[in-house]
């Protein structure tokens, strides 16, 4: 049966409530796009996310695309969730015939499982460790996705994800010119402390796997920050007074109104 949360009905399979708490704080969004940029910049099929120019020319602008996919998905009733998957496949398929090629399926399920490991991660920094009925709905929350994205390959198990993880780690992944491109167009958006401090905190969020493709060593000053976060209070919000310090003015308003949950488990 569909859950409820205030007057909203949610899909029984797109969307549970530790979805929502990840894709509805602020400060969860902020950690995964540390984890996601980092990805994006390393893995092998990054050809494709150059194609249009788009994320190398607005970085920032279309992560944050990324995120209203994202809350269009998990936050929808089941009609809105079908349209907004729709409409990711369309564009897809569009990108697709104007290169001629398709896009490979590891390369999405790399992006699916970015979606379900630095979901994970964000959760521990800013809530604590998911419960195993939390990870599990977690899980099956983004399989569901996969699935209606008609993607192929797909685990059916947990384990079987952590397995197809670890080997997209060390496979789908390497540093390259686009990597470099890509880092330095962070740069120019971000500026050059904040993006200083994107690689502070990239450091720390990444899977070990792809800290030495990116040549990035955790900082203990910032390992011991991240461990204490979730005890500092404001929920899933702390970073509110620090939003114009952590992003150009431009981005802050967008970030703000991405809050859609309460704070709290």
């Amino acid at each position: 049966m569909p859950t409820t949360e205030g007057q909203h009905m949610y899909h029984p399979t797109l969307s549970s409530p530790v979805t929502r708490r990840i894709w509805g704080s602020p400060d969860a969004i902020l950690l995964f796009f540390a984890g996601g940029a980092a990805e994006f910049a390393a893995i092998k099929a990054v050809d494709w996310l150059f194609f249009t120019g788009r994320l190398p020319g607005a970085p920032v602008e279309r992560f944050f695309e990324t995120v209203r996919f994202a809350q269009g998905v998990f936050f929808a009733d089941p009609a809105g969730a079908t349209d907004a998957v729709e409409r990711i496949n369309r564009i897809h398929r569009r990108v697709e015939g104007a290169r001629g090629e398709e896009i490979p399926q590891w390369a999405y399920r790399d992006m699916l499982f970015i979606l379900i490991d630095y979901g994970e991660r964000a959760h521990e920094v800013v809530f604590g460790a998911m419960t195993e009925a939390e990870r599990a709905s977690h899980f099956g929350v983004a399989l569901a996705l996969g699935r209606s994205m008609r993607l192929d390959g797909l685990p059916d198990t947990y384990e079987e994800y952590r397995d197809q993880r670890h080997r997209q780690l060390s496979e789908d992944y390497a540093r390259g010119p686009l990597t470099e491109k890509l880092y330095a167009s962070y740069r120019r958006a971000l500026g050059p402390w904040r993006y200083r401090l994107l690689r502070l905190v990239q450091a720390s969020v990444l899977p070990d796997e792809l800290r030495g493709v990116l040549r990035l060593e955790p900082n203990p000053l910032v390992e011991e920050l991240l461990s204490c976060y979730r005890f500092v209070p404001g929920g899933g919000n702390k970073l509110r007074p620090l939003h114009g310090v952590l992003l150009p003015g431009r981005f802050v308003r967008q970030l703000r109104k991405m809050e859609r949950v309460p704070a709290t488990r």
